[in-house]
C-alpha cells in the first residue's frame, strides 16, 4: 500500500525538523482525527467539494496515519489486510452484498 520511498520521505521530513519528539502515538491519533474533520469539512454544505482541497486534506489524513503506523511499528499494508480479513468474516458476501444495512439488523 505504501512503499519505502513514502515512509523514508516522511521519516526524513520529520527528522529534519526534529518533530519526532512530538509524535507520540496519542498526538498522532489526535492529528488523524483533526485532519479527518478538515476532510469532512470539504463536504459540509455540498457533495460537490473542491477536488484539490479534498486531495490536500486526504493527504494530511494519510500522512498522519502513516506516521502513526510507523510510530507503533506497524506495516500499514499488513494492518489493512488483517482488518479486511476480519471484516470479511463479519460481513459475508451472501449476507451483505448490495445492502447498507448491517446484515444482523435486517
Amino acid at each position: 500500500m505504501t512503499d519505502v520511498r513514502v515512509r523514508d520521505a516522511l521519516r526524513t521530513f520529520v527528522a529534519e525538523r526534529d518533530w519526532a519528539q512530538f509524535h507520540t502515538a496519542a498526538n498522532l491519533a489526535k492529528s488523524v482525527s483533526i485532519e479527518a474533520a478538515e476532510l469532512l469539512e470539504c463536504f459540509q454544505w455540498s457533495d460537490a467539494a473542491d477536488d484539490e482541497r479534498v486531495r490536500e486534506e486526504l493527504a494530511d489524513v494519510l500522512t498522519y496515519c502513516l506516521l502513526l503506523a510507523d510510530r507503533i511499528g506497524a506495516d500499514p499494508s499488513e494492518l489493512v489486510l488483517a482488518k479486511l480479513e476480519q471484516t470479511r468474516g463479519k460481513y459475508p458476501v451472501e449476507l451483505a452484498k448490495g445492502s447498507i444495512t448491517k446484515y444482523d439488523r435486517r
